[in-house]
């Protein structure tokens, strides 16, 4: 195995000081722009790849950032909105030099523990905070331990910088949509309801069909797995009377309405003649099942780079404002179509 270019070499190359490589490859003043462009062009002559462990001695940091998914270690497995959403995280981390660290911590004290070792010896130089929940004890603790942090899509008058996508626009899309097909009884399968995001897709749904003259119908309690959504259809179709049965249902996510038209087909429904389905989120998989899966399209991939976007600001100590990315938009598919008779 060849031997590994060391940065004496690249100032020996370049005609250089080390400290003047040291500054050229970190993008530091104290060097020329034409002797940075020398150096950089010496390193890549010589396939010089920079220390990790280097460049954070140099610069005293990490040059990692964390995110700690807070939920069953499963949802990695089913649901590939994390898949894109990591996706987009890295495809801003990466080019700039820095590894993200992923972990997973379902209970809510292992989860601000792992926030507590990160910070411990500044493993991490920073954080990404999803999912939020009610008065999330990872606020003042990230707080506490003075570890820069970016939110995604949290409450109004969040006290961090956040990345946030307005879903109620949507939402109210996906009303009209269902009005204009002739629905009049309306169910929504909730995702669970200390999440803030959750909260925010129940609310605007029930908003939406108000503001519409209609009722807002039944909430079914749930989570965003794919059983979750197969337990509302049992729940909402294999008891009471048929004319009472909702013809419309919203998912708070994709695998959720996934699971739901699954199982409403074992119970002999037809999706979408006898009810039609929506979901939130956009993930791939809703092309594929049949009939295709109508939903919200939020670009979870673009979410992630804003986040790791914002991050990186963080760390490098500048001023920080909230990023908006466009509203979560109706993509309608086959999973609805016009109410029974």
């Amino acid at each position: 195995m060849a031997e590994r270019v060391t940065i004496v070499e690249v100032a020996a190359r370049a005609g250089v000081a080390i400290s003047s490589v040291s500054s050229a490859l970190n993008d530091r003043p104290g060097v020329s722009e034409q002797t940075r462009a020398r150096i950089k062009q010496a390193a890549s002559d010589l396939g010089f790849v920079p220390s990790v462990r280097g460049r954070s001695l140099s610069a005293k940091r990490a040059f990692t950032v964390g995110l700690v998914v807070h939920r069953d270690p499963f949802v990695l497995e089913s649901d590939p909105f994390f898949g894109s959403f990591i996706g987009g995280l890295e495809s801003v981390l990466d080019p700039r030099g820095y590894a993200l660290i992923l972990q997973i911590g379902s209970a809510a004290d292992e989860t601000l523990d792992r926030y507590r070792r990160l910070a411990a010896g500044r493993r991490v130089d920073g954080v990404v905070l999803n999912e939020l929940t009610v008065d999330d004890p990872r606020v003042p603790l990230v707080r506490e331990l003075d570890l820069p942090a970016i939110a995604v899509n949290p409450a109004a008058g969040f006290p961090l910088p956040a990345v946030r996508q307005d879903d109620s626009a949507g939402i109210g899309e996906l009303v009209e949509h269902l009005v204009a097909l002739g629905h009049r009884r309306f169910a929504h399968v909730a995702g669970p309801g200390h999440f803030i995001h959750a909260q925010h897709r129940s609310e605007a749904w029930r908003r939406a069909l108000v503001a519409a003259g209609h009722d807002p119908g039944v909430v079914v309690d749930a989570d965003f797995t794919y059983d979750a959504g197969a337990r509302a259809a049992r729940q909402l179709f294999e008891t009471g009377a048929s004319s009472d049965r909702p013809t419309a249902v919203f998912c708070a996510n994709d695998l959720a309405a996934i699971g739901f038209m699954a199982e409403a087909d074992r119970l002999g429904l037809r999706v979408p003649d006898d009810v039609s389905v929506a979901g939130f989120d956009g993930i791939e998989l809703g092309s594929y099942v049949r009939p295709g899966l109508t939903t919200m399209s939020t670009a979870p991939r673009l979410i992630g780079a804003e986040a790791a976007r914002l991050l990186l600001l963080a760390i490098d100590g500048g001023p920080v404002a909230d990023a908006t990315i466009e509203p979560a938009r109706l993509l309608v598919r086959a999973s609805t179509g016009p109410a029974p008779r």
